[in-house]
């Protein structure tokens, strides 16, 4: 399989411990800044930073605060023997491996998702690929059939797309052992671990509904309307008709894109804070007094777009975002945000795998669905409705 596609946080972490282990690092080296890094994979300060934390984790290198990264060592568990093959009744049988087909790498959602498989698999022994599709339907094809022969299961992130992958039916017609994770396939049966979210809508409408909000905006930048904004939309719709509000379609921002305008793919790229932006002039003329964003690179978008205006948050506007934008962003922690418990979707999705791995060829055949319950959590971006907006 192409290393290309290996996830680039995942590629920084092998060249660090390719030099550790070489011992053309040693212990107490410095490794170089997260400025640095940056530029030298050419990759975000998320990506660095993910990267970094999980060699902390593992034993690679330790952090100083203020100073930086240091290398530690090898880790003693990279020394011991190998667990590449496991004992069993004097035998040995290959280490399980477990392939993770995922669109793109763009958000600590992601992040913290792919951390609970991993974890989930470590704490199992099993060894996982991960191939990215770069959010491609024939790209998640291709890479499906390509795993699906070399791997005992598959964990499924679908791509945005408007219609089913048939490599996806493929696998279910055929009795594979794979599990979809974050969206499902409507009107199909299938091994499902994701969130709530028209019930995660409901949370954030009533949050806001009880501050006195009653001009409540939902924000998307997904391209299609996939299973789980649309979940989404269906949630802050039911909420807002359980209290009697008429659906104010202008509200519901589903044609909007964090980096341009979809109703017009040829023209350059636009920053969400870019004045021509519709999302920037919607922030800027208080069309709404609140804000659902359903990710949380849209919740960040429009916190900054709300300062850059002038307008004060929780003051004027409040916000909620899908999803923790992360504590290792400290100027965005501030966030009130709906907790999908990503990481308990990635472990449940290893379990529920490995259930099915273990029950293959065993009939009847049966599908399981497992919807985990959202929570919100209350910071500092929501408030009391403006007096003055509620007039």
């Amino acid at each position: 399989m192409s290393q290309d596609r290996e996830p680039l946080y995942i590629k920084i972490q092998n060249h660090f411990k390719e030099l550790i282990t070489s011992r053309k690092l040693v212990e107490d080296d410095k490794i170089p800044t997260e400025k640095d890094l940056m530029e030298e994979f050419d990759v975000s300060r998320i990506t660095v930073v993910n990267a970094l934390a999980e060699l902390a984790k593992d034993g690679w290198i330790y952090r100083i605060p203020g100073r930086g990264s240091f290398v530690k060592g090898i880790p003693e568990t990279q020394m011991a023997p190998s667990l590449l093959n496991e004992p069993r009744g004097g035998q040995t049988r290959p280490r399980v491996k477990i392939g993770l087909v995922f669109p793109v790498l763009g958000d600590y959602f992601a992040i913290r998702l792919i951390a609970g498989i991993t974890d989930g698999l470590k704490a199992k022994g099993y060894q996982l690929v991960v191939m990215l599709t770069n959010n491609s339907k024939e790209t998640e094809k291709e890479v499906i059939r390509e795993m699906k022969n070399n791997v005992d299961g598959l964990i499924i992130f679908p791509v945005d797309a408007e219609v089913y992958n048939e490599e996806i039916i493929a696998l279910k017609m055929q009795n594979y052992p794979f599990v979809l994770i974050d969206r499902h396939l409507p009107g199909v049966e299938t091994n499902v671990v994701s969130s709530d979210g028209a019930h995660a809508s409901m949370l954030a409408v009533d949050h806001l509904w009880n501050l006195g909000h009653r001009n409540i905006a939902i924000c998307s930048d997904s391209a299609l309307m996939t299973v789980s904004v649309d979940e989404r939309i269906q949630g802050y719709n039911e909420a807002l008709k359980q209290k009697g509000a008429l659906i104010n379609p202008s509200l519901i921002l589903n044609d909007i894109h964090a980096n341009g305008i979809l109703d017009d793919p040829a023209s350059p790229p636009l920053p969400a804070t870019d004045p021509n932006h519709p999302l920037y002039r919607f922030v800027k003329n208080q069309m709404a007094t609140a804000y659902i964003a359903l990710n949380c690179s849209l919740g960040v978008q429009i916190l900054s777009i709300a300062k850059k205006v002038g307008l004060r948050v929780p003051e004027d506007i409040s916000i909620i975002s899908f999803d923790n934008p992360t504590p290792l962003l400290e100027e965005f922690s501030q966030l009130t945000y709906i907790d999908q418990s990503e990481y308990e979707i990635g472990t449940e999705a290893v379990r529920l795998l490995l259930q099915v791995i273990d029950n293959q060829g065993k009939l009847p055949i049966r599908f399981h669905k497992m919807i985990l319950k959202p929570s919100l959590v209350v910071r500092k971006t929501t408030a009391e409705a403006n007096v003055q907006a509620k007039a």
